[in-house]
């Protein structure tokens, strides 16, 4: 579910136009890759550039209240380019949460001659060696793109990760040290107000049952789920919630499967939250109309499969905001930037095609969060799966 300041458009997502050349994209799956002979940035170690002065990482100045300032910025390493490593745990392919992550990263690669160097499908138990073997490549920057690889931030304290910025996409339950920035957001903001764009669709279709299909049954993934029953229970006081965890965010078979299941039972709606099973759901719930909840990106001008609702929390947005300072050389790091829902661009959610005041409703439930007259996290306490 889902880091640090604000160039963003809002209800949409974050696009640039090209710029320069253009860089080098090295695309390394971590089940293996063609690529991975030719993987390496840099043909020698960086220079030692810190500057042994200041009391944070690698002698950068400052403090754990206001950050740490590397003077490099964004050659961090100062070996004469600069290199973006992402690791992703899903697929980065996914026309979506995932690959708008990587989309940004290459958008500011594409405009300052940068290179991008990504890993994506880990599995959390091979995180800690794939984030080692990025910073031996002498990356500038390490950024990992969702909380479900949070075990690799220690490496960023080791000595072969010197002088390299890291970047977390925290979401929630990140805890902060001074070796990483990274943004939040509150799960249960983005899951009540999808949850209430989902009541009102169903209210306008007499459903009193929604669907949820998930990957594993990890603390955020339930703390969505929590929030999107509450928010939809908000409009349809009496409506229930099916919850389906397929073990996988990324097997699209599995999550079909628990989609036809799940219609079956007479849902009205389906929310298929995170990873690239987003798109086959979508595909099988249109086969009998039920909309579709999108998370992360805007998909509402994609044409096929249709979606319903989408809920807009891109990690790519987040990651857009840290890197136009990492570009100027001012992003520092030990400290998050949390995005709220009703105070910034995003997250927030769209109904596609609302009828009415539909909209209305989502707007003004975003407002009220924001204005703390809802508070999602105390609803959320009381509601039970």
């Amino acid at each position: 579910m889902a880091d640090t300041v604000n160039h963003l458009r809002h209800r949409s997502r974050l696009r640039f136009a090209a710029v320069g050349a253009g860089a080098l994209t090295l695309v390394l799956a971590a089940c293996g890759s063609s690529n991975n002979s030719t993987s390496s940035s840099s043909s020698g170690a960086a220079a030692d550039c810190s500057t042994g002065s200041g009391t944070g990482p690698w002698g950068w100045p400052g403090d754990s209240t206001n950050g740490f300032q590397p003077k490099h910025e964004p050659d961090v390493n100062c070996d004469g380019k600069v290199v973006i490593g992402i690791l992703s745990p899903g697929d980065t392919n996914d026309h979506g949460y995932y690959e708008s992550f990587v989309d940004t990263a290459k958008q500011y690669a594409q405009q300052n001659g940068w290179t991008v160097t990504i890993v994506d499908k880990i599995n959390a138990a091979d995180v800690v060696n794939q984030a080692r073997n990025l910073c031996r490549q002498h990356v500038d920057m390490v950024a990992v793109a969702a909380s479900e690889l949070k075990d690799a931030i220690p490496v960023a304290q080791e000595s072969e990760c010197k002088n390299t910025v890291w970047y977390v996409a925290g979401g929630q339950g990140v805890n902060q040290t001074n070796y990483f920035v990274q943004s939040q957001d509150d799960a249960n903001e983005s899951g009540y107000a999808s949850g209430v764009a989902a009541g009102e669709l169903m209210k306008a279709s007499g459903s009193k049952k929604a669907g949820f299909v998930t990957g594993p049954q990890a603390d955020f993934a339930v703390t969505f789920a929590k929030a999107f029953k509450a928010g939809i229970q908000s409009v349809v006081s009496d409506a229930t919630l099916i919850v389906s965890y397929t073990g996988d965010f990324n097997d699209s078979a599995k999550a079909v499967e628990a989609t036809k299941a799940q219609i079956a039972q007479g849902i009205g709606i389906i929310y298929p939250y995170l990873g690239g099973s987003t798109f086959a759901v979508a595909a099988e719930a249109q086969k009998t109309n039920i909309p579709v909840l999108t998370p992360g990106t805007d998909n509402c001008s994609v044409p096929s499969p249709k979606f319903a609702i989408s809920v807009i929390f891109s990690p790519g947005d987040y990651f857009a905001a840290a890197l136009g300072p990492f570009k100027d050389g001012n992003l520092k790091i030990g400290i998050a930037r949390t995005w709220h829902m009703g105070k910034d661009p995003v997250p927030s959610v769209k109904i596609c095609n609302p009828t009415g005041d539909q909209q209305t409703q989502v707007d003004n439930v975003e407002k009220q969060i924001g204005a703390g007259t809802i508070k999602p996290d105390d609803i959320v306490k009381n509601t039970q799966l």
